[in-house]
């Protein structure tokens, strides 16, 4: 990945006061010079706190704060002005919200990836990447089904640029470590309350581990490196939910209390069906479209083509995190 990939370029990030765009906006900020970051969200609160966390006088040169919706097309084209790379982070993405509120999830996620489409094919947008989600994967609930939706958008859109110098790519991961709502920063809540026991789902349960930083790093190796059109996906260790709470807090009690609406049992990143489109690289996959839109879109052949057959989940990786593995990544995975 060039030293210099965002180096003097405008990057506009949607839902850029999220626990992702933190850390994207920290990590360009330290190691690139970006001539602009133009964060792109709703809620002026968050972009006023993210502005003082940053230290905002010493990059107000480079930074940008809009407020703006993704449902707001119109807003989105007057965001995108100069813009060259745009990274879509913005989406509702708590399950049990987007199951009570559908249509709010569908304007957001389905809708939304459509604005963002249009706008940086209307104004000269070189590169998109869009983030998307282990639970568009065989999706189970309407987010996963909403961000199924948007990455078929994404992975489309390509066949829409035409003579434009623009492609339009996909990244994809589980749960972040710490992130809000997710298991880390609640089991941390119930052992600080002095909870003698803690829930868990399903004793089977697996999940994948990975970082803001590596997910940052899946975001700029797509910005160097897509043509259009694919899905990367990290190689990251997998760990087993009892694992979890015997690190967090050792020899704790734990009770078994059912899976959720909505949940799965592990988490699945590439299908038996997406397998013959899939390579395999050092420290990442890739699954290519099934059609091909434009005569840009070569596949990396570097890679290795993985079997037939081949899937990619938190319960069948091949590298497993321990209990001391766990404890001596915990301090990563900090809440944001």
């Amino acid at each position: 990945m060039g030293n210099n990939l965002l180096d003097n370029k405008t990057i506009l990030v949607t839902g850029g006061t999220g626990s992702f765009g933190h850390c994207f906006t920290s990590y360009v900020l330290e190691h690139y010079n970006p001539k602009k970051i133009i964060i792109y969200s709703r809620d002026e609160f968050k972009q006023f706190t993210m502005a003082n966390e940053l230290e905002f006088k010493k990059f107000e040169d480079k930074l940008r704060f809009f407020i703006g919706d993704v449902r707001d097309g119109a807003r989105l084209e007057r965001a995108m002005e100069g813009v060259d790379y745009v990274v879509h982070a913005a989406a509702l993405k708590q399950v049990p919200a987007c199951e009570y509120n559908p249509v709010e999830a569908i304007k957001t996620n389905v809708t939304g990836a459509e604005n963002v489409i249009n706008a940086a094919l209307n104004c000269g947008v070189k590169r998109v990447v869009a983030l998307s989600t282990d639970k568009a994967v065989n999706p189970v609930n309407l987010y996963g089904a909403t961000k199924m939706v948007s990455d078929k958008l994404f992975i489309a859109a390509n066949a829409y640029a035409g003579t434009k110098d623009i492609n339009f790519s996909i990244v994809r991961y589980g749960n972040v470590a710490g992130s809000r709502g997710s298991i880390i920063p609640f089991f941390k809540s119930l052992i600080e309350k002095g909870e003698k026991e803690l829930p868990i789902t399903d004793y089977r349960m697996t999940r994948f581990w990975i970082s803001l930083p590596e997910g940052v790093e899946l975001v700029l190796k797509a910005l160097s490196e897509a043509k259009g059109g694919e899905t990367f996906i990290s190689k990251i260790p997998s760990f087993r939910v009892t694992d979890l709470a015997e690190a967090m807090c050792p020899g704790i009690a734990t009770r078994e209390v059912g899976i959720r609406p909505g949940e799965k049992l592990d988490e699945i990143m590439v299908t038996v069906e997406d397998s013959p489109f899939t390579y395999e690289y050092d420290k990442h996959y890739i699954v290519y479209p099934q059609v091909v839109y434009n005569d840009r879109q070569v596949p990396d052949l570097s890679g290795k083509k993985v079997e037939d057959g081949f899937s990619y989940s938190s319960g069948n990786n091949k590298v497993w995190m321990s209990v001391e593995d766990i404890r001596n990544r915990l301090g990563e995975a900090v809440e944001h």
